[in-house]
């Protein structure tokens, strides 16, 4: 996390945190960012999070299992708006092991430190090849471990 985010308000001590600027095509009828913009870039900075840890897209078909998004819950706090910079960040918040697991995330603007969004994703693991539910992995259990709460 880079000073810049490392300022702003956060649940847990070190989120993971991407950028993002509100451009055009996010922009709905009501001249404020669309639903579908905020989810997209929870994704986003989950998969980058994701990577980070060292399981990308090559490693969840080396070990034969991958998370997919099972519940989504999402908190709008305050519009955002064409050219916003904000902050996404994410955490896991629960991971007892097994099937699931919820990953934290908020969305701060930079221009003021306001949060727009708080937000949860329950993940679940999945095989590879058939899609079914499975337990996670050891390399899962070991790389996406629970964020202390501040």
């Amino acid at each position: 996390m880079d000073d810049t985010a490392a300022a702003l308000t956060w649940p847990v001590a070190s989120p993971h945190c991407i950028e993002v600027r509100v451009g055009a095509h996010d922009i709905d009828a009501f001249d404020h960012t669309n639903n579908v913009s905020y989810l997209r870039w929870l994704e986003q900075c989950a998969w980058s999070h994701t990577c980070a840890l060292g399981l990308d897209m090559a490693a969840y078909h080396r070990i034969g299992a991958g998370c997919v998004a099972r519940r989504h819950e999402l908190d709008y706090l305050a519009p955002s708006f064409l050219d916003d910079a904000l902050i996404v960040g994410t955490w896991i918040e629960e991971n007892d092991g097994r099937v699931t697991m919820w990953r934290g995330y908020r969305i701060i603007r930079l221009s003021d430190g306001r949060a727009v969004m708080n937000a949860r994703t329950q993940w679940a693991c999945v095989d590879m090849v058939t899609g079914r539910p499975r337990r996670q992995p050891e390399a899962f259990v070991a790389a996406y471990q629970v964020s202390p709460r501040l």
